[in-house]
């Protein structure tokens, strides 16, 4: 079975790293498990036996065969992750550990979709070992003073602890990336930071696109008064904490109708 461009597959054939994960993963018998894109059934293979009950959402028709008969207790799915109905496949009862080789033509949309679910059903997830593009991975986790710092950085940590674990060759796969990949994990945040998602994002978007310069700079349209704030406006966006963010978010909230307007 060759891999699919259109679908992004480079199918993780290194053993060593394959255990590497299974070792980072540590499930226990009641675990339940859900995964994505289990493409060939590398991880499947080291994984399924481990579960209480094994979930894989795959978007290849012609790979599902291929999973059913090779992992028969496995309930294989076959969707597109990014539509699939995940209220149905998370169902209630023990928390789910959510597992991938996450294709990196959709790692911030599922990122996305997760992090909706999440906040509509907490307790539902209790974590996710994802394997993503370096790039994307120090994105995720990075922290404010660094040049990786940005709006997604922030949207995530919102939501969730987010650990780099390892990183992994382009070797490592079959056909070969052309970029590096780490796996991460993300533990969802028992008690989620409270603000408007909305309205922080607005205020990112403003910060990030003029990194480069002062927040009294980026934010102008937003008429924050600075006084109320314990902030230098003189800030870039790449030192501002994910709190003083949020601080951000709530005085503009909190400030009379009509002096800010957040489209």
């Amino acid at each position: 079975m060759r891999a699919r461009k259109r679908f992004g597959q480079h199918f993780l054939s290194d053993e060593s790293v394959l255990q590497h994960i299974v070792n980072c993963v540590n499930l226990a018998p009641q675990d339940r498990v859900m995964e994505i894109g289990p493409g060939r059934g590398a991880l499947t293979d080291l994984l399924a036996g481990q579960a209480q009950e094994y979930r894989a959402v795959e978007i290849d028709r012609d790979l599902v065969p291929f999973l059913q008969a090779r992992h028969p207790s496995v309930e294989v799915i076959n969707a597109d992750i990014l539509s699939a109905d995940l209220n149905q496949i998370l169902s209630e009862g023990t928390p789910w550990r959510v597992i991938g080789n996450l294709p990196y033509n959709i790692s911030s949309p599922l990122l996305a979709v997760i992090t909706s679910f999440i906040t509509e059903h907490p307790q539902r997830i209790a974590d996710l070992h994802f394997m993503l593009q370096k790039e994307m991975a120090q994105r995720l986790t990075a922290q404010p003073g660094s040049k990786a710092w940005g709006r997604l950085s922030v949207m995530v940590q919102l939501r969730f602890s987010v650990e780099l674990l390892f990183d992994v060759g382009p070797e490592s796969f079959t056909p070969p990336p052309k970029v590096d990949s780490s796996v991460i994990r993300m533990l969802p945040l028992d008690e989620p930071i409270g603000v408007d998602p909305a309205r922080l994002d607005h205020v990112l978007r403003l910060a990030f696109a003029g990194r480069r310069k002062r927040l009294s700079n980026s934010l102008k349209s937003l008429n924050i008064d600075w006084s109320q704030m314990n902030l230098d406006p003189g800030k870039r966006a790449d030192d501002v904490t994910l709190a003083q963010f949020v601080a951000l978010t709530d005085l503009i909230d909190s400030a009379p109708q009509g002096e800010t307007e957040i489209e």
